[in-house]
């Protein structure tokens, strides 16, 4: 694919997400309440939250886009949205390239398997085969520095060592496309300074990159255009300094 290529367009697109309870009347009234998240309407089957709305925008292989907005804007349904965790419910949305999300803090499987087993079945899902997997499993145990550990349940792990696991999974995968939020846990602290240098080197790897995060620094660090969420719409795309000083003019 040619690097002038547009590997994700979206026109008009927009997400409506139902909201399936008796008590919509108090949750419009909490929802009023709060200076984040969507638009909130209620009809006679129920209520939707217009998560997205009027979205426009044309990315390219090889850019790497900040996503800034403050909490509730629409940052982290955008990246659900493009890595197809959510169906645009209106709009023209085109993705010609796999977009993988570094957005989950927990694990696919359930917490009565085996660190080992949660590793397999990370690798399947993004694999699909098992051809390398010896090579795979043994550098993420290593990095966790779990250890022994890796073979009994991970109901049985602390909080700590959860995360450490699942970062070492998710950050041993290179991928052409990333959706990333920066609310990744990485663990306890004594794995954060190992983790962070690793984390740099996973998001440097990625081909395409959308990253949401409330750092300047780290946004600065690996983006080059930005787009400014509010209210589930896009209100300012272009170069990654413009797009932060239009957000901070805002505040």
């Amino acid at each position: 694919m040619s690097p002038s290529q547009p590997v994700l367009m979206m026109e008009q697109v927009g997400l409506q997400i139902p909201v399936f309870s008796t008590e919509t009347r108090s949750l419009k009234s909490a929802l009023i309440r709060s200076v984040t998240g969507g638009q909130l309407k209620r009809g006679r089957t129920g209520a939707t939250i217009t998560a997205l709305q009027n979205v426009n925008c044309v990315v390219h292989e090889g850019e790497r886009v900040a996503l800034i907005g403050h909490n509730g804007a629409g940052k982290s349904t955008f990246l659900k949205l493009i890595s197809g965790i959510y169906t645009a419910t209106n709009g023209r949305f085109e993705r010609r390239i796999r977009v993988f999300p570094m957005i989950q803090k927990s694990f696919i499987t359930s917490p009565e398997l085996s660190g080992l087993q949660a590793i397999k079945a990370h690798y399947l899902m993004v694999e699909g085969h098992l051809r390398g997997f010896d090579d795979f499993c043994e550098s993420v145990v290593d990095f966790s520095g779990l250890g022994d550990f890796i073979h009994l349940p991970i109901k049985t792990y602390s909080e700590g060592m959860s995360a450490r696991l699942l970062f070492s999974i998710l950050t041993a995968f290179s991928h052409e496309c990333l959706a990333m939020d920066e609310g990744f846990g990485a663990g306890d602290y004594s794995f954060y300074e190992k983790a962070q240098q690793r984390l740099q080197s996973f998001i440097a790897k990625a081909g395409t990159l959308f990253l949401a995060s409330h750092s300047d620094a780290l946004l600065q660090q690996f983006c080059q255009r930005g787009l400014v969420f509010d209210q589930g719409c896009i209100v300012f795309d272009g170069p990654l300094e413009a797009a932060l000083a239009h957000y901070h003019s805002r505040r």
